[in-house]
C-alpha cells in the first residue's frame, strides 16, 4: 500500500494488480478490498485475479505455485496494456531473509548478492528501506495497510527465518541492517567483477558457427571447475558432477539441459539450442524427382539452401569430372528419388570400395566432424536406400555400368560448405 501511495503522490501513470488466492478466507477478501478501494478512490486502473475453487492447488510448495501464478498474471497485464515495468514492494528485510535462505542452500556469491534493484523489467524501489521504516512512513502519512497474518506462522522456511532468526540478528547490533546493506553492495560489486572476468575467459575459447556455440575443449579444460561451471551455467548445465562427466566423455557423447544440447566433438564442445536441433530433426523426406519428370537430354534442377542438383537423362555415357558428378543406371532406379537426413541404420556401398559400411562408420573413416554430419543430405531411392552422400560419395549398387542403356547424370553444386 505504501508503494501505491508513493506512485500516486509522484503522479506516475500506473496500474495496480492484485491476486486473491482464496487461501485465508475472509482475510484474503479484506486484502483485496483495501487495495481495490484505494484504486477506486484515486482512479487507478485495478486488475484482479481471483483463484477459483475449480483451479488445482499444488500438492507441493504453495509459495512457488503462488509466485508463478501472480507473475504470469502481472506479465499478461503488462502485455495487454503496453506497460513498461513491473514494480514490487520488496524491502530490506526481504533481502535479509533471501540472503539467509540462499546461504543455507550453498548458492554462492550469485545468491548472496541479494535481490537486484532491477532486472528483467522488474523494479524494486523500496529494497533499501527496512520494514520498520516503511511502517513508520505508513503511519505518518496515514496510509491504510493490512498484515498478512499467515506470515506469523512458522510453517514455511521464510516465515521461520523472518520470525525467529532475523530478530536475533538485528538485536546483535543496532546498525545490523545498515551494515548488511553495505555488505550486499560489496558482494554485488565482487560478483560483477567475477562475471566480467569469466566473460573474458569465455570469449577467448568461444566461436560461433551458424546456430552453434563452439567451446575450445582444451582451453576449457585448463580452467578451474568453478570457472567451467560458471561458463556452462548460462546454458543450463548447473551441476559440477555433470561438468566432470562432459570432460571425460568420449567423442560423440551428447548432454542435454532444459534448453540446450551439448555435443562433444573431438576438441570442441558444440552447444546448440534445443529448438534449433529439433527443427533440424523435424526435416522429413523430400520427394523431388519422379521418372516422368524428365525427358531425354532435358535438364531437371532441384535445390535447397545447401546445394543444387542438376539431372540429365541420356542414352549416351558421359565422362565424370569429379566426385560432384554421379552417373546412375536409370532403369535400375526406384522412384521417386528423394533427399533426407541420415538415419541410425543407414548403409552405403561406396563406389570404388568393396563391401558395405554403416553410414556412421563411413563418416568416421572420412574423418568428418560430428557437427558436419548433421548438415549432410542423402540422395535416396523410392525404397529409401542410399544412392549417395551429398557431395562425398555415390553408392555403387545403382551406378551405371557397361550394360547400361539409359543414364541419369547428377551434377552437385554445394552452396554452403560442410
Amino acid at each position: 500500500m505504501v508503494l501505491l501511495h508513493l506512485m500516486k503522490e509522484l503522479e506516475y501513470d500506473f496500474h495496480a494488480a492484485h491476486v486473491n488466492y482464496k487461501l485465508r478466507g475472509e482475510d484474503s477478501d479484506l486484502d483485496q478490498k483495501i487495495a481495490e478501494d484505494f484504486c477506486k478512490k484515486y482512479s487507478v486502473p485495478f486488475h484482479l485475479y481471483t483463484v477459483s475453487d475449480a483451479e488445482t492447488k499444488p500438492s507441493g510448495s504453495v509459495q512457488l505455485w503462488a509466485r508463478a501464478l501472480r507473475y504470469d498474471f502481472f506479465r499478461k497485464i503488462m502485455n495487454d496494456n503496453q506497460l513498461d515495468f513491473l514494480m514490487t514492494a520488496h524491502h530490506l528485510n526481504d533481502q535479509l531473509e533471501t540472503f539467509i535462505i540462499n546461504l543455507s542452500r550453498g548458492s554462492g556469491i550469485r545468491g548472496l548478492s541479494g535481490i537486484p534493484q532491477s532486472d528483467n523489467g522488474i523494479l524494486r524501489p523500496l529494497l533499501q528501506f527496512p520494514k520498520e521504516e516503511i511502517y513508520r512512513f505508513a503511519k505518518e502519512k496515514q496510509v491504510p495497510y493490512r498484515e498478512d497474518l499467515s506470515n506469523q506462522k512458522n510453517d514455511y522456511l521464510r516465515n521461520e527465518i523472518r520470525n525467529q532468526i532475523v530478530p536475533l540478528l538485528i538485536g546483535t547490533n543496532p546498525n545490523f541492517l545498515e551494515n548488511f546493506q553495505i555488505s550486499l553492495s560489496l558482494l554485488s560489486d565482487s560478483r560483477q567483477l567475477m562475471e566480467n572476468k569469466l566473460e573474458e575467459i569465455a570469449d577467448e575459447m568461444t566461436t560461433f558457427s551458424d546456430e552453434n556455440i563452439l567451446l575450445n575443449k582444451s582451453l576449457f579444460a585448463g580452467q578451474s571447475l568453478f570457472a567451467q561451471s560458471e561458463i556452462l551455467r548460462k546454458y543450463g548445465f548447473l551441476c559440477s558432477d555433470e561438468i566432470q562427466k562432459i570432460m571425460k566423455a568420449e567423442n560423440g557423447k551428447i548432454f542435454f539441459s532444459n534448453k540446450y544440447r551439448l555435443l562433444v566433438d573431438h576438441d570442441t564442445l558444440v552447444i546448440t539450442e534445443k529448438k534449433s536441433v529439433e527443427k533440424k530433426e523435424s526435416i522429413q523426406d523430400i520427394a523431388f524427382f519422379r521418372a516422368g519428370n524428365i525427358s531425354e537430354n532435358e535438364i531437371f534442377t532441384f535445390q535447397n539452401d545447401d546445394f543444387q542438383l542438376k539431372m540429365q537423362l541420356t542414352d549416351r555415357p558421359t565422362s565424370l569430372r569429379d566426385k560432384n558428378e554421379w552417373l546412375f543406371d536409370f532403369e535400375k532406379l526406384n522412384f521417386p528419388l528423394k533427399i533426407r537426413k541420415a538415419k541410425e541404420r543407414d548403409l552405403i556401398f561406396p563406389i570404388g570400395m568393396i563391401g558395405k559400411k554403416k553410414l556412421s562408420k563411413f563418416f568416421r573413416d572420412e574423418k568428418m566432424p560430428i557437427l558436419a554430419r548433421e548438415k549432410i543430405w542423402l540422395l535416396c531411392n523410392g525404397n529409401d536406400e542410399v544412392l549417395g552422400v551429398i557431395p562425398f560419395r555415390q553408392d555403387r549398387r545403382y551406378a551405371a555400368d557397361s550394360a547400361t542403356n539409359a543414364f541419369l547424370k547428377i551434377s552437385i553444386q554445394i552452396k554452403n560448405e560442410f
